[in-house]
């Protein structure tokens, strides 16, 4: 037995767990419930470490056509551009969503990108590391038309960095036991750069100089370290 299949199989054994969870348990109380509420505006800087906020940000995070479906799964998003002062741009986006369910979920960039018209050229997993600790991540490299966008970002489910279905599955699980409804976010940051090495070199350097600035508590919101 191949091992995609192995995985097919795991993931549907925990689909039909989820389902039996969800009704035996029940989960009411919102995590995002339990301590102070996310503002987003309040919560990123607009300055720091050398980085500034710029007007009229260009970044997108969702496609428009979904706005109705985007307007269920998420609470807040925010989107901005930075430029250092060297004169490097940033751009970055941040959707949270305070109920993290099978159909409230965040919309990774390998759907909402092409669903804007974007190329996926390459991606992988990989690991931004910080002095607070290693954040897990997944690199994507973009095309659309003669705009080269390689992007980094995460994803959470409650106070926890989740990668693929199955870990944000089995983190879902894991609060729902507890009787909890976790909430999530996404995080991404991107540029508009055709050299890869050199754009994931900068947007470490902007996530780094970022969680650096915030206090723990923020910090450990964005990104679990």
């Amino acid at each position: 037995m191949n091992k995609k299949l192995l995985l097919n199989i795991g993931l549907a054994v925990l689909m039909v767990l989820s389902s039996y969870v969800a009704v035996a348990y029940k989960p009411t109380q919102k995590l995002a419930e339990q301590g102070p509420k996310v503002d987003l505006n309040q919560l990123i800087p607009d300055n720091f470490a050398g980085w500034q906020r710029m007007p009229d940000s260009g970044a997108v995070i969702i496609n428009p056509q979904q706005e109705q479906v985007l307007q269920q799964i998420y609470t807040q998003t925010l989107s901005r551009t930075y430029m250092s002062a060297q004169g490097e741009y940033i751009m970055l986006s941040i959707a949270y969503g305070d109920e993290q369910s099978d159909s409230n979920q965040v919309h990774i960039p390998e759907v909402c990108y092409p669903a804007q018209g974007f190329q996926l050229v390459s991606g992988g997993k990989d690991v931004v590391a910080t002095k607070h600790g290693d954040i897990r991540v997944k690199r994507l490299f973009t095309k659309l038309g003669n705009r080269p966008e390689p992007l980094t970002y995460w994803t959470t489910v409650g106070e926890k960095v989740v990668s693929g279905g199955y870990e944000t599955k089995m983190t879902q699980l894991e609060y729902g036991l507890a009787g909890l409804v976790a909430d999530g976010l996404i995080f991404r940051v991107s540029t508009i750069n055709p050299d890869t090495a050199e754009a994931y070199s900068l947007q470490n350097r902007f996530i780094n100089d970022l969680l650096s600035s915030l206090p723990a508590k923020d910090r450990h919101r964005l990104a679990g370290i």
